[in-house]
């Protein structure tokens, strides 16, 4: 994931650089193009820092809230207290929703601020990572139409295709972890994008008991293949 947004950011960067080095600026309408695709580079890169913090803050919220209900529930702090009557609001506030999901799925009550705490750090993880993996294909792209000569079209495409393919196994991962399934309308799509390859390769590899493997080669052999044929086409 840190390797994905290095070359994200690293692929932003450089198409902002090529834009102020005026390495485009050959033709009038060009130097205007590029000015507005470095204006707009440097709104992407304050956007995606400003995202960043305020998920940063979000889950040290969210914690503090957790460690309260944690510590008032277990009696650590008296439940009569001005700090048990704050923590009890916010656990109407925050944790609500959570722990009627917790409930239906026979689960703690008591639990719901930690699962809490769980799905806003995974879930700004994977915003972040989808965002900058989305905004470095974009600045690829930029490079690409720029006609700088060291990315092809066909490559940024290429790239794209086998991206998609890698998320759709990370959804099938997950989907399985949180009892989804091929017939759910927020995860079909990634088993209809995936399941031509995969059901032949779950025939050829060995089982590791329930362990099911396949996601894990598949996710690798696209890496490999990804960087054989981006390679070419660059």
């Amino acid at each position: 994931m840190a390797k994905r947004q290095r070359s994200s950011a690293r692929a932003i960067r450089t198409c902002t650089g090529l834009c102020r080095s005026g390495r485009f600026d050959s033709h009038p309408e060009q130097a205007t193009l590029t000015s507005t695709m470095s204006d707009i580079n440097n709104s992407i890169l304050l956007f995606v820092g400003t995202l960043r913090l305020l998920l940063f803050v979000a889950g040290v919220l969210v914690a503090v809230a957790a460690v309260l209900s944690w510590a008032v529930r277990t009696r650590r702090i008296s439940p009569f207290s001005a700090v048990a009557r704050f923590s009890r609001q916010l656990d109407r506030r925050l944790f609500a929703g959570m722990e009627r999901r917790v409930l239906r799925a026979g689960g703690l009550p008591a639990h719901a601020p930690w699962w809490t705490l769980a799905a806003v750090v995974v879930g700004g993880l994977i915003v972040l990572s989808l965002l900058e993996f989305i905004l470095g294909q974009v600045g690829l792209l930029l490079l690409a139409l720029s006609g700088d000569g060291r990315v092809s079209i066909a490559a940024v495409v290429a790239n794209w295709i086998f991206g998609y393919l890698q998320l759709a196994i990370m959804v099938r991962v997950i989907a399985s972890w949180v009892g989804g399934g091929p017939y759910s309308k927020w995860w079909r799509w990634a088993y209809v994008s995936t399941e031509w390859f995969m059901e032949p390769l779950r025939r050829v590899l060995p089982t590791l008991g329930p362990i099911d493997i396949s996601p894990l080669v598949a996710y690798f052999a696209l890496y490999l293949l990804k960087g054989a044929v981006v390679g070419m086409l660059l």
